[in-house]
This record gives structure tokens, sequence and C-alpha cells, in this order.
């Protein structure tokens, strides 16, 4: 038998695992990461781009970095194409 736990959340009000977040970035000429919130790069081990859904009213063009900071942190930071905004997401 399960136990009532009382919470009157529902699998409707989810939230979304990993999602991106705002982040600051500065950038080399070449439009690759230097800082990420103020942390520098120490090394980018990846690039890739992805262009999706350019069918819809929703297209996805991101270009995406998997970076590790001088922290020694690994971070995934991507450039939305529409807007020029940058995001991160935990590796």
């Amino acid at each position: 038998m399960v136990t009532d736990t009382g919470s009157t959340r529902t699998a409707g009000a989810a939230r979304r695992l990993n999602a991106p977040r705002p982040a600051l970035v500065e950038g080399h000429a070449d439009g690759t990461p230097r800082r990420v919130n103020r942390q520098g790069v120490a090394a980018l081990r990846e690039e890739w781009r992805i262009v999706d859904r350019w069918w819809t009213e929703e297209p996805v063009d991101r270009r995406y970095f998997d970076l590790v900071l001088e922290t020694g942190e690994n971070v995934v930071v991507y450039r939305d194409g529409e807007s020029g905004a940058w995001f991160t997401q935990r590796a």
C-alpha cells in the first residue's frame, strides 16, 4: 500500500530537468566563449550546431559549446541564433 503524502502537486506541474538558464558570456571574435558567468574558459571540449523545426513558426537555431571552466566545472552553453541570447545547461 502507498502512503498518501498529502501533496497536491500533480504530474502536470512537474518542472523540466536541466532547463536552460540565461548566461553571461563574453566571446572571442570567432564567437567561441572566452568567459562564462565571469569565469574563464580553460578548454573547449566540443562544439556543434543544431538547426531544427525550420518549417514551423518556432524554429531552433543554436550553436552549442561543451566547456571546462578555470574552476574545473564542466558546462554546456549555447547561443540562440534567433535572439542572440546565451544560455547554460549542466554538462
